[in-house]
């Protein structure tokens, strides 16, 4: 099982807080360093001091660390051109020597787009699936030869596609609980299928709807990752447990019930659980930023545990 540290800067964090997170991510030993892609905070949380841009992060980390994979939980669709996210992801790959991934969703919340100007359509899904087909086309281009494309949304003519990435092939990540579209996205594009804080019920449903569309598509369902995401909550007793949770505002057994929360032997029991659903790799949301202890306690207790 791969452990993954997810972060929300939107809630509050500037960049220097996620380089501080991101090293101790590879120190400890964790498989990669992902965060959300928001411009605004959510909740009570005064997102103080502002948002950080995800890809300009992403680049900055690229050339500060050297082992852990890179990537979003998930990119927003809305937020840019699908040409010039090619290019921005090509480059912070190479930054990073090959180890950037990319999770592409259709963007959701409508607020931030408000708040910062920024065009929020009706019609996203259409957009998403415009998107990941120019975007992994636009790599998938040979070098020498030019990609067009005309569709509804995006009509891109002769691109040189270039910049090239570092991987021959960038992972993609589709996610989500969409009973249709979603798993069908996922079965043509996905190299990885996440499900974010899903119930054990849940994800095997969903889990089955990608592993289907995957059938149908005359992919082999196991050519994906299937992975999950969700909040962590670790402490070496009750009163740590409880102390760690009421400092990202939330109830311990709220926590228990919806993430991954209490003792390590609790955590890497229901770690299990999802793992015999065929999950393979957790992204742990990790809340607050401030408390490097908390990675080193999973790293300890609970990733030695899981192989």
């Amino acid at each position: 099982m791969d452990l993954r540290i997810f972060t929300e800067p939107q809630q509050g964090a500037d960049y220097d807080t996620l380089l501080k997170v991101a090293r101790a991510t590879e120190e400890l030993g964790f498989d990669a360093f992902f965060r959300s892609d928001h411009y605004l905070s959510m909740g009570s949380a005064d997102g103080l001091p502002g948002p950080t841009d995800a890809w300009i992060t992403l680049a900055g980390l690229a050339r500060e660390t050297k082992r852990i994979r890179l990537g979003t939980l998930m990119t927003a669709g809305t937020f840019r051109l699908p040409g010039v996210l090619a290019i921005q992801v090509a480059q912070v790959d190479r930054m990073s020597g090959g180890r950037i991934e990319l999770g592409l969703g259709a963007g959701w919340f409508e607020e931030e787009h408000r708040a910062y100007g920024i065009p929020f359509p009706k019609e996203k899904f259409g957009r998403l699936e415009e998107q990941l087909e120019i975007v992994t086309g636009l790599w998938g281009t040979e070098v020498g030869k030019t990609f067009s494309y005309d569709g509804r949304h995006y009509q891109l003519a002769d691109s040189p596609a270039l910049p090239k990435p570092a991987q021959a092939r960038i992972p993609v990540l589709i996610g989500g609980h969409g009973a249709s579209r979603t798993p069908r996205l996922a079965a043509r594009f996905a190299d990885e299928f996440n499900i974010p804080f899903a119930s054990l019920e849940d994800t095997e449903r969903q889990f089955a709807r990608v592993r289907a569309a995957a059938a149908e598509a005359g992919r082999s369902a196991d050519a994906l990752v299937y992975s999950n995401a969700l909040v962590v909550c670790v402490g070496r007793d009750d009163a740590e447990v409880a102390r760690r949770a009421a400092a990202i505002g939330r109830d311990v057994d709220e926590l228990k019930a919806n993430g991954l929360a209490g003792s390590p032997a609790e955590v890497v029991d229901k770690i299990g659980r999802y793992g015999a659903l065929g999950s393979t790799r957790i992204y742990l949301q990790v809340l607050d930023l401030d408390d490097l202890d908390h990675l080193e306690l999973i790293s300890a207790q609970v990733q030695t545990q899981l192989g």
